[in-house]
Parts: structure tokens; C-alpha cells; sequence
């Protein structure tokens, strides 16, 4: 590619959205498309396989491998921060778990002034991404990019947890994602015959065939070019190659909730005090670029059980994970075709909540860290996320150094609610374990044990052992105020040509897993650079 091409869209970074806006963008053939994605390709095995999640989740090839700063309220732990550094993003690295949120999620945002993001509203973007094989109907879609898949095996284990949670009350539910999110029941997967559906395989592997995309790999964005306030183009790095691009139409930042804020205070966008800190000229002063990180905490509890039936068991040694390797590749199932977390309930853990604030999983394996080696005993993992999480922190550059990571602090717990709410969540949970249905499994609780019987003791486990559950949002901010970041057709506020189309622009994160939230915000955005774009120049790809 030459130095200095010119493009319609520039699309920095190819995850969750970005795969997205790649195929909708590029569709009529009509407009050139540049992707840029700073990992490599997707073609590593453990990519595809689900169990891969945990394969790669220290491995810097593909994964960021970000850590927070130091948490006042979690006993000053640097808590891991990983995001997917591939095409597909943390689409490519995920859990798998397809869950988009509550209703009441999206009218928040839409009461905050965000005209067109009420639920009503994106459902149809929901429902225009899946190919969900259970059909369509009021909730869900045929025939789109993303597949959307039941759980290939039901374990015995999840099956108890949903028994053990309807005999503590909870109704039972047979579709999170349906008229409502609350009750106990099975998680649907975005996999399809046991391999993983990322928006790489779904949306970008098709766009490829298309001349009219461009897609670079291992291209680091160093700065989004402007001239006045309109974006013009990208800087970037591809090793120490130094390129650049020009966009004729628009630049759309789609790099995550830590690296679209990161790349626009390196361009120049953001705090005014913090850039001239590093030495950055000032293109415009935006404080709200970086703030408002908002990211689930969850409290995770250990299990020991009685039976050799977990993961733990399964590749325990070379014989097992033989068996359970062909098995997966004769089959595409058993353990190998697993999810994160497979069953789980959404629960009300404080009286004064009208929906679910909390979200309890079960999973089938144990270890002392997360994505460390497995427990030499059976164990499950018990997760409860923070579903609607108040504390808010910030994403901000250490160095004009692209290649250094930025700050990032969520600031969890700090505040009375989330400690109260979370506590009560894991406490609920405990006494999910504990019903007949499930006690007849469990041996002991490992983590935090017995002797943790009080709250201020539970408060102070899950400030010793609580983690990220990996939903950063909200550091570009959609809203009317003055600190927001983008507007509600996702254009960065006082620009010409420049949008951010991710997780970042999220006023609050939704209350459960935010990839197919993510997707839909490219659903959503792709439309509308599209609709707006019918009025600016004549395409390159036309015109070419």
C-alpha cells in the first residue's frame, strides 16, 4: 500500500465493532475501506477452539495483558486487564457468553438524551446481527453474521445449579435474552457446531473477498490526523515502518474502552493539563475523553467437589487431554466445546432493585488465578458480577509513546452501593451451592471457606480475590453534557469526520456481558456513517 493512499473510512482496530463496521461498510462496494488491527491474524488453532480462552489468556501474542493501577478499595492490588489484541478483538479470546443486557440498560441510556438507543430502539440491530439457531422470533434473528448457539452439552454440574437455584426461589429462565433476564437457567454461546463465532469468522472473513477492504495487521495507530477540527487520516506503525493514510470521508476510532481514549489523547484530543504533560499539542481540550471507565467486578468463590466430573479431572494429565482432544476433534464437543460459564442466575441480591443486579455463574473448573493451572482436585468456580456497577475511574496516557500502555484505573468499590450489592450477590450465591440440588456435588467451599460467616469478612474476600469480568465501557462517553465524548450518532463532539464506534461510547455498561452489545453498536453505527455518508464526497472506489 502506498505510503499516503487515500480511503473512504479509515476503521482503527478490528474487534467486536470494528469486524462489524469492515463488512456493513464495504457491502455495496461502493466505499474503500482501511482496517487496521495492531494484533496479527486469527489464525492460531486455540483462536477457534472455545477452551481456548484460557490457553491464551497471558499470552501477549493476542492479548494486551493490560493491568489496572493500584485500587484504593481492592487493598491496592493491580488487578489484570486483558483485552483481545487480534482480528476479532476480545471477540477472538472471549467466554463466549451471548447475553446483551436489560431493556431498562438501553431506555437508561436513551433517558440521558440519546435519542434513538432506547431498547425498542437497538433491538432490531440485536436481532439484524444474529443467526440464532433457535429461529426467529419477537426477541431474536435469522440469517445474520453472528451465530448464536445453545450449549452443545448440558454437564450435570450446570444442570444442578439451575435446580439448586429454582429450589432457592428464583424462577426458572429459558432465555436471558428474551422478555426478561431475570431467573436461573442456560447460557446461549456465540459458537456454532462447537467452534467459535468471533466477528473475524463472522463479519470480517466474508468482507475479505471484497476489494474494496484493505486490512492490515499488526498496525499500531499512532495518531488520527487532523486539519482545523477534521480527522484526515491515521498515523501508524506497522514494526517500526512508519505509515500513514488519508480518509476522505471519515476516521472511525473502534479500539476499546482503554485504546480508542489512548489514541485520542496521543492525537492531540483530551484533557488539556494531562496531554501538554507529555508534550502533545492541544487539538482540543476534552476532559471527558478517558473518564467514566465503568467495568464489572465480580466476587469468585472455589469449590471442591466429591466426583472426578470437572475440567480439573478431564486434563489432569497426557492420557485425558488425549481422549478429550480427539473427542473434541471428532465430535466438536465435550470440554473443549465449553464455555466460560455455562448456567447461571440473574438475581435480585438487594431488596430495593426493580431488575437483576447480580449475575451467578457456574464454572466447570477451578485455579488459584485466573487463567493459571487448574486445581489438582475437582473444584467449580462460583462468579458474581456487579451487574450495574456506580464507581467510575479513567483511562489516561502514561507517555506519547504509543507502544506504552495507557493508565487505567476503574476505581472499583468505591462506593457503598457497589460493596453492599456485590456482598449480597455472593452471598446469594453461596446458598446457591448450598441447596440439595447442588450440595449433593460439593465437598467443601475452598475460597473464602466456612470461616468467612459474616459480611464485613465476605467485603474483605472480594477485596482480597475479586476481578475484573472483563466489560470495560464508557471512556468516550455518548451523551448531551459538556464532558460527554461523542454525540448520539457516535461523532466525536466539535469534529468533522471523526467517530468512535465501540464499547467506550456507552454512557453505563449493560447489566451482563458487553460483546454482543458491542456488536450491535456496530450494527447501529455502520448505519448511520452510512446514511450520513450519502452526503459527502464521491467514494474512492467509485471514482477509482
Amino acid at each position: 500500500m502506498a505510503e499516503s493512499e487515500a480511503f473512504d473510512f479509515i476503521v482503527v482496530g478490528a474487534g467486536s465493532a470494528g469486524c462489524v463496521l469492515a463488512n456493513r461498510l464495504t457491502a455495496s462496494g461502493r466505499y474503500r475501506v482501511l482496517l487496521l488491527e495492531a494484533g496479527p491474524n486469527n489464525w492460531h488453532p486455540w483462536l477457534h477452539i472455545p477452551l481456548g480462552f484460557g490457553r491464551l489468556f497471558t499470552d501477549r501474542r493476542y492479548n494486551w495483558c493490560y493491568a489496572t493501577e493500584p485500587q484504593p478499595e481492592c487493598h491496592n492490588r493491580q488487578v489484570i486487564a486483558p483485552r483481545g489484541k487480534v482480528l476479532g478483538g476480545s471477540s477472538s479470546i472471549n467466554g463466549l457468553i451471548y447475553i446483551r443486557g436489560q431493556a431498562e440498560d438501553f431506555n437508561h441510556w436513551r433517558q440521558l438524551g440519546n435519542a434513538g438507543w432506547s431498547f425498542d430502539d437497538v433491538l432490531p440491530y440485536f436481532r439484524k446481527a444474529e443467526d440464532n439457531e433457535r429461529g426467529a422470533d419477537d426477541f431474536h434473528g435469522a440469517g445474520g453474521l453472528l451465530a448464536v448457539s445453545d450449549l452443545r452439552d448440558r454437564h450435570p454440574l450446570t444442570v444442578a445449579y439451575v435446580e439448586a437455584a429454582v429450589q432457592c426461589g428464583y424462577p426458572r429462565n429459558d432465555d436471558f435474552n428474551g422478555a426478561t433476564q431475570e431467573g436461573a437457567g442456560f447460557y446461549q454461546t456465540t459458537m456454532r457446531d462447537g467452534i467459535r463465532a468471533s466477528t473475524a469468522a463472522g463479519y470480517l472473513k466474508q468482507a475479505r473477498r471484497r476489494p474494496n477492504l484493505e486490512v492490515v495487521s499488526r498496525a499500531l495507530a499512532t495518531r488520527v490526523r487532523f486539519d482545523g477540527r477534521r480527522a484526515t487520516g491515521i498515523d501508524y506503525l506497522v514494526g517500526n515502518d512508519k505509515r500513514s493514510a488519508r480518509a476522505n470521508v471519515e476516521v472511525i476510532v473502534a479500539s476499546g474502552a482503554f485504546n480508542s481514549p489512548q489514541l485520542l489523547q496521543l492525537s492531540g484530543v483530551g484533557p488539556a493539563a494531562l496531554l501538554k504533560s507529555h508534550g502533545i499539542d492541544v487539538v482540543a481540550d476534552a476532559p471527558g475523553v478517558g473518564a467514566g471507565l465503568n467495568d464489572h467486578i465480580s466476587g469468585r468463590i472455589i469449590l471442591r467437589c466429591k466426583d472426578t466430573l470437572t475440567l480439573n479431572d478431564a486434563v489432569r494429565n497426557w492420557a485425558g487431554k488425549l481422549w478429550h482432544g480427539s473427542h473434541y476433534l471428532l465430535t466438536r464437543r465435550g470440554y473443549l466445546a465449553i464455555p466460560a460459564v455455562s448456567s447461571a442466575c440473574f438475581l435480585r441480591a438487594l431488596p430495593t432493585s426493580a431488575t437483576p443486579d447480580s449475575q451467578c455463574s457456574i464454572s466447570l473448573f477451578s485455579a488459584q488465578t485466573i487463567g493459571g493451572e487448574l486445581h489438582p482436585f475437582p473444584g467449580v468456580t462460583g462468579n458474581c458480577v456487579l451487574l450495574r456497577p456506580e464507581s467510575r475511574g479513567y483511562v489516561r496516557i502514561k507517555s506519547a509513546d504509543p507502544r506504552q500502555a495507557p493508565a487505567i484505573n476503574p476505581n472499583y468499590l468505591s462506593t457503598q452501593k457497589d460493596r453492599d450489592t456485590i456482598v449480597a450477590g455472593v452471598s446469594a450465591m453461596r446458598r446457591i451451592f448450598q441447596a440439595p440440588a447442588m450440595a449433593r456435588y460439593i465437598a467443601e467451599e475452598i475460597e473464602p471457606g466456612a470461616q468467612c460467616d459474616n459480611d464485613a469478612d465476605l467485603l474483605d474476600f472480594i477485596r482480597e480475590r475479586g476481578s475484573t469480568t472483563y466489560h470495560p465501557v464508557g471512556t468516550c462517553r455518548m451523551g448531551q453534557d459538556d464532558k460527554a465524548v461523542v454525540d448520539e450518532r457516535l461523532r466525536m463532539r466539535g469534529f468533522a469526520g471523526l467517530r468512535v464506534v465501540d464499547a467506550s461510547i456507552m454512557p453505563a455498561v449493560v447489566s451482563g456481558n458487553t460483546n454482543a452489545a458491542t456488536i450491535m453498536i456496530g450494527e447501529k453505527g455502520a448505519d448511520m456513517i452510512l446514511e450520513d455518508a450519502k452526503a459527502a464526497v464521491t467514494p474512492t472506489a467509485r471514482a477509482a
